[in-house]
């Protein structure tokens, strides 16, 4: 009985010492983080296209975290600077990740403003991106004969349109692609430095 009294005192304590170092402690020393002054909230129609994310599972294949320059060439590769709890400050949930079948995120809308892009390589990413393995999504257009008034009409590469057709985005890809766009952290973390008398220092 000893033997187990101990084991079960040994898993509490070990317990009790990963939820403080892993929960407990990151709480205090990040409660009280503020945004950066550059860090928007989202609007109504990226709060929409978020969703869309999650529902379409996005977070699955992209990551949302830039590694530091010590950890991974991140930077090289594009994807900007090594993020900080002050980046997701509006996030809930946080979208992270943990995989990168396909590219970082967290700064697409700074790589990849065009909308057009967007839709196009939604609707199939090997127009945009030859050899992409990530799916496409029809089911996020609508194939007509024609555009109406109101349509959003996608501009897709020569051989992957439709033949005598249109592809019209719905309003569930229109907000995916406002969230995706939304996406730029390219903004300076710290202040700038400021010099004797008060003034900051220009970079």
């Amino acid at each position: 009985m000893q033997d187990e009294l101990k084991l079960l005192g040994g898993a509490m304590v070990t317990l009790a010492l990963a939820t403080s170092a892993l929960v407990v402690v990151p709480h205090v020393q990040l409660r009280n983080t503020e945004p950066p002054a550059a860090l928007k909230p989202y609007t109504a129609q990226q709060l929409r296209g978020r969703q869309v994310y999650i529902e379409n599972g996005c977070v699955y294949c992209h990551s949302q975290q830039p590694r530091d320059k010590s950890q991974a060439p991140d930077d090289q590769r594009g994807w900007g600077r090594a993020s900080v709890a002050a980046d997701y400050y509006y996030d809930t949930p946080h979208l992270l990740g943990t995989m990168r079948t396909g590219p970082d995120l967290f700064n697409i809308g700074a790589r990849q403003p065009s909308a057009d892009w967007h839709l196009g390589h939604m609707y199939q990413p090997r127009a945009y991106v030859p050899g992409s393995i990530m799916p496409s999504y029809p089911y996020l257009f609508d194939v007509k004969d024609a555009a109406e008034p109101g349509d959003r009409v996608v501009n897709l590469p020569p051989g992957f349109k439709p033949a005598g057709k249109v592809v019209v985005a719905k309003p569930e890809v229109l907000d995916l692609v406002a969230y995706l766009q939304g996406l730029d952290h390219t903004y300076p973390v710290l202040p700038a430095p400021k010099a004797k008398g008060g003034q900051h220092v220009a970079k």
